[in-house]
This record gives structure tokens, C-alpha cells and sequence, in this order.
């Protein structure tokens, strides 16, 4: 699986999804994976696992939910940075070491089980999929953990070549439609000049097919549809698609509603549709859910950098001023985003004229991190008042 922010497409309500392997916890894990809720749903993994060792999807399911809430902790797992061309977006902070080694572990434990069934019967389908899906985890991994950018490509063709194989011999077997997909769009939308130099080695992509396979990823009740519904989400914002963005968005949000950046997701597609009002009702209603708890622990506190955003767009400097001020209210906020909401902060103080305040407010952007784009800005503004150029 692709689990990039945790949100998952509803198939119909009626119908369960079947998860493999057969173990009642796993419907429980998911719940609580796609609701964020990453240790607890990294114990019930680590339970079936236990009582299923030699089953790859029993592994890579752990696998998945480790290596989510890693890209969580280190930061990239914000939806805004994947709607660019890069595909890739930044990590904010050092990986754990112990997580990465936990992950690779796993990578080995999985395609160990996958190769030793293949060996046998290289027409498994199952088996195929399933080393399809640790190939796809693993280049994951390698490419927004690792940085390593030809290791994770030759993991990504070694999973679509997987995937594109169980369509092969099941055309039926929707969930590796997912990576194929994904791959498809990815490679179809490189620049002419990278797609001739990737198609003399064999690649080659068509963004058409690649969204239409994601959306019969998402519409079917495999597993696959909980990530098939957030990539095919991020890719429609990319292709200025945002009504289908945003109508993909509204269908996952009564499922997981402790999933606060499915909320966040839905208050930036209402943005870029023009709906301002909609968007700054949404959120301020994440905002308030999570002051009530409804989120946990979790840095819900992005809305309100949301919130800031929508109102300068607007030119209401003093509302923005106190949207950024909200997460100086929060006990322990996100070290980065409070960084970028004291930088906004202390620019809306400039354009209402009151520097001393703004100066504050550079100040704390240097002092929490000195040597980021945030704290070279507030050097710059420290220098210079801020002024907005599109007055």
C-alpha cells in the first residue's frame, strides 16, 4: 500500500472490507490507522503478525503503518507539497534510525516470504501482488526517507512491473491497480525530454489511464482503496481537477473523523475553488475540533496557518494577524509550524504598521530554528518591514 496521509476513499457502507489475512483485528487496525491513531494501530499489526508470521501481508501491513508514522513524525505528510511537480514532498526532520532499520527489516522479512512462494509458482497472484506492494512500500521509503532517488525508481518499476502482471493473469484484481496507476500518471507527466530518455529504457506513462485506474482502485472495496482515494485525490488538485478533488474529499470525511488533515485537505480545495467563506468556515471548524480534543495530540494547528493564508489573500491583515496568533495558543505546537506562524505573524504586524510587534516575531522565528528558509526571511524582514507588493 501507498499510504501517503492516512485518508481512506468509503466504499459501500454495506460491504466490509476483506482484509487479508483472515483475522478479525485487522478491521480494527485500519479504523485506527486512517484515523491517525499510528501506535495503536502499529500494536494490533504487530498482533496479527504474531499470530500469522509467515503471511507478507500480515507484514506488510505493519510495514505500512510504521513507515506512515514515520513520514508523519519527520513532516511529510502535509498534502499542500504534493500537489507540485515534484511529487516528493519534504521531509522536515531526521528519520528515527531505530524506525528505518524496523522498516527495512520488515522489507526483508516480507520479500523473503514472497520470493520463496514465487520460486515455486511465479504465477501466484497473490504472492505477486503482495511483493508488488513491499517493492512500492520500499520505494516509499527510499525516496521520501532515504532521498535515494534511483533506488526508489527501480523499486517503483520493480512494483508496477509486479502489479501490471497480476492484472495480467486476473484483470479482476483491482488493488494492483493502485501502483500501476500511480506510476502511469507519475511517468506521463514527466517533461518530453525525461520521457524520451525513461522510454529507451522501457517506461512509459499515460495520466489518463493512471486516474482512471486509481478511481476503479477507489471505488472497489479492496484494500487498496484507502490509498487509491488519497493519491487520487492529491493528482485531480494537480490537474486542477478541484471539484473532483473535493468531492473525493467529502466522501472519506465521515469515516475517520479524527483524520484532521482529510479536513484540512477540504478547506484548501474550497480555497482554490474560490469558496472563500466555505473555506474559512472549514477551517475554523478543524481549529475548533481540535481545541475540543477531537484530534488527540495531533498538530491539527496547520489549519489555522490555513486560516492565515485565506485572510491575507484577502487583505484582512488583522484577521490573519489572529489566525497565526492561534497557535501560540496551542501547549505544545509543532516546532515548524509555529516557526511559519510567527513569520506570518510578525508580516501582518508590518503591514498594519506596528514593527515592534512584528520584530517579536522574527525574533522567535530565528531563535526556534536559525539556519531554515523560515529564519533567512525573518533576517530579511528584521532588515526591511514587510510590505504586500499586490496592494
Amino acid at each position: 500500500m501507498l499510504v501517503l496521509a492516512g485518508v481512506c476513499v468509503a466504499a459501500d457502507p454495506a460491504t466490509q472490507t476483506v482484509f487479508r489475512p483472515a483475522d478479525p483485528q485487522n478491521q480494527a487496525a485500519f479504523e485506527r490507522l486512517y484515523n491517525l491513531d499510528y501506535d495503536a494501530a502499529i500494536q494490533d499489526f504487530e498482533k496479527v503478525l504474531t499470530r500469522h508470521p509467515n503471511d507478507p501481508f500480515a507484514v506488510n501491513h505493519l510495514l505500512s503503518a510504521i513507515l506512515v508514522r514515520e513520514l508523519y513524525r519527520i513532516g511529510a505528510m502535509n498534502t499542500g507539497e504534493y500537489a507540485n511537480d515534484s511529487f516528493v514532498g519534504q521531509a522536515h526532520r531526521p528519520a528515527d534510525p531505530v524506525q528505518k532499520e524496523r522498516i527495512k527489516q520488515l522489507v526483508q522479512q516480507a520479500q523473503k516470504l514472497e520470493d520463496a512462494e514465487l520460486s515455486h509458482n511465479p504465477n501466484n497472484v497473490d504472492m505477486r501482488y503482495a511483493r508488488g506492494v513491499t517493492r512500492g512500500q520500499f520505494a516509499l521509503y527510499t525516496a521520501l526517507i532515504e532521498r535515494a532517488w534511483f533506488s526508489s525508481l527501480r523499486n517503483a518499476v520493480g512494483a508496477r512491473h509486479d502489479h501490471e502482471r497480476v492484472l495480467e493473469l486476473s484483470p479482476q484484481y483491482n488493488d494492483a491497480k493502485l501502483v500501476v496507476g500511480s506510476h502511469n500518471y507519475v511517468m506521463g507527466s514527466l517533461p518530453l525530454a525525461v520521457k524520451v530518455a525513461v522510454a529507451l529504457v522501457g517506461l512509459s506513462g499515460d495520466k489518463e489511464k493512471g486516474i482512471r485506474y486509481l478511481y476503479d482502485a477507489a471505488r472497489a472495496n479492496g484494500e487498496t482503496n484507502v490509498d487509491a482515494g488519497i493519491v487520487l485525490m492529491l493528482f485531480l488538485r494537480r490537474e486542477h481537477r478541484y471539484a473532483e478533488a473535493l468531492e473525493m474529499a467529502r466522501s472519506l470525511a465521515p469515516r475517520f473523523p479524527r483524520n484532521f488533515l482529510l479536513a484540512v485537505e477540504e478547506a484548501n480545495l474550497l480555497r482554490v475553488l474560490g469558496k472563500n467563506r466555505e473555506s474559512e468556515e472549514q477551517y475554523r471548524r478543524v481549529w475548533q475540533n481540535g481545541r475540543e480534543g477531537k484530534y488527540g495530540n495531533l498538530h491539527y494547528e496547520m489549519a489555522a496557518l490555513g486560516l492565515g493564508d485565506l485572510l491575507r489573500s484577502e487583505k484582512n491583515y488583522p484577521a490573519a494577524a489572529a489566525a497565526f496568533e492561534l497557535v501560540t495558543d496551542i501547549p505544545a505546537p509543532d516546532p515548524e509550524l509555529l516557526q511559519k506562524a510567527n513569520l506570518g505573524a510578525g508580516e501582518m504586524y508590518d503591514q498594519l504598521q506596528k514593527r515592534d510587534l512584528a520584530m517579536k516575531k522574527y525574533e522567535a522565528v530565528v531563535a526556534a530554528n536559525s539556519s531554515n528558509g523560515e529564519a533567512e526571511k525573518a533576517r530579511k524582514r528584521m532588515k526591511e518591514a514587510y510590505w504586500d507588493s499586490s496592494q
